[in-house]
């Protein structure tokens, strides 16, 4: 059990609380950039605040507090201008450091402008998503993890929901192996049995002989050996990373993928899937100019939770812990060693910025800044081939929800080519 006290400090994400001050110093994803295709701002919330993300008459983002200083009239509802964003209102007019440029009303030789400032915060965009930073400066860099970075010979796509609970509980889920044959294995092949639709989930439930991890530069290394499988296997010898604090990297020889958590506020989380296809050799990858975005809907038309995706059954268990899992109650067994760690983990990195130190994966050398590559096993998962089946690919997400043409085209021509082999699969996390 953990005490009442520890667990606010692991879950609090607001201004001034130890965990909001720790989640401040990192860049967070807040939108995919072609959510703003269709309109010019869209309003958004991280780590407690209410803010307006926009895209101005020059095509430039900011990000800024959602009332005008003025009179406190919707900037959700504001307009682009070549120079920044101005108020429905009357007209005021904010650059994206916040500062008001305009005042149309107001005399001409009128400083007044001077003396008002508006919330705002630095945005800046990479791999197709838009990254926020609400913590002091100097900002760190934003961080270029590999997935982010790629775009020779692969296509992506952006999926997001807003899960109505904390962002750590769904955290503790990516260093707690044993689900996997249970919620994946076990739990998912009933529902599909009471739905007469096969056994694809029969892949996931070999049991665990063993779990290990290992804190590494960029956070903890999740390693498995599964029955039938030897230290040897990549399952163990290789494992996949919880990045810190707040995503984790998955995937098989052609999917690749983050799963990032982002604190919204104490009791909901944005979870963004990125997810990046690689066809191969064999298939032309057009230049993808426009990474697409979907909602990844976890429940269904009568509001159950979809349990017949490998998505929605860690939704089922993540949002059914309640808004903030009460850790009071629980009791921690001995498969819980990754749990336990990445607490440890947090509360450490929380310390370290009481100290006023940098915690961990806050960059500020460009030269180690490049492509940050993460480890990840990517072989021929639990002996079942190494390309995707169809089934597989809608299992986890990867066609079913998709609206990017490219995406679809891509994973149409893969599954052409591989119609007769054998599908691969991965252990879910």
């Amino acid at each position: 059990m953990l005490p009442e006290k520890d667990n606010r400090i692991l879950t609090e994400v607001g201004p001034g609380t130890p965990g909001g001050e720790l989640l401040r110093r990192y860049w967070h994803p807040i939108a995919a950039l072609s959510e703003l295709d269709e309109r010019d701002a869209k309003p958004v919330r991280l780590l407690g605040e209410n803010l307006v993300l926009y895209k101005d008459g020059g095509g430039h983002l900011g990000l800024i507090e959602p009332q005008c200083p003025h009179r406190s009239a919707s900037l959700a509802l504001g307009f682009p201008d070549p120079r920044g964003w101005r108020c429905m209102y009357h007209g005021w007019l904010w650059d994206n450091a916040g500062n008001c440029l305009e005042q149309p009303n107001e005399p001409p030789e009128s400083t007044f402008h001077t003396r008002v400032k508006a919330v705002a915060y630095p945005v800046e965009v990479l791999g197709g998503l838009v990254f926020a930073y609400l913590g002091p400066q100097p900002a760190p860099l934003l961080p270029r993890w590999d997935l982010l970075v790629w775009t020779q010979g692969v296509v992506k796509q952006i999926g997001t929901a807003v899960l109505p609970c904390n962002w750590f509980q769904i955290m503790e889920n990516t260093v707690d192996p044993i689900h996997a044959e249970w919620l994946h294995g076990r739990y998912f092949q009933y529902v599909l049995d009471r739905k007469g639709q096969g056994d694809f989930a029969r892949r996931f439930d070999k049991k665990h002989v063993k779990v290990g991890f290992d804190v590494f530069d960029y956070g903890i290394i999740k390693r498995r050996v599964l029955e039938g499988q030897t230290e040897a296997d990549e399952d163990w010898a290789v494992g996949h990373p919880l990045v810190f604090p707040n995503f984790l990297k998955v995937g098989g020889n052609r999917r690749h993928e983050f799963m990032f958590r982002v604190p919204v506020d104490d009791t909901n989380t944005l979870h963004i899937w990125y997810q990046v296809l690689d066809p191969g050799n064999g298939i032309d990858v057009p230049v993808q100019n426009r990474i697409g975005w979907y909602e990844w809907k976890y429940r269904d038309e009568r509001g159950d939770f979809r349990t017949d995706t490998v998505n929605g059954c860690d939704i089922a268990a993540w949002v059914t812990q309640g808004a903030i899992t009460d850790r009071t109650r629980e009791h921690i067994g001995t498969t819980d060693r990754g749990v336990v760690l990445f607490r440890q983990l947090v509360r450490g990195e929380i310390d370290k910025v009481a100290r006023g130190e940098d915690p961990m994966n806050v960059f500020r050398d460009p030269a180690r800044n490049v492509c940050l590559e993460l480890p990840l096993e990517t072989g021929n998962k639990l002996g079942e081939g190494s390309e995707p089946s169809p089934e597989y690919l809608r299992r986890i997400g990867y066609s079913a929800e998709t609206n990017d043409p490219l995406f679809q085209q891509m994973i149409d021509a893969l599954i052409a080519r591989t119609a007769h082999s054998v599908p691969e699969a991965r252990v879910p996390t």
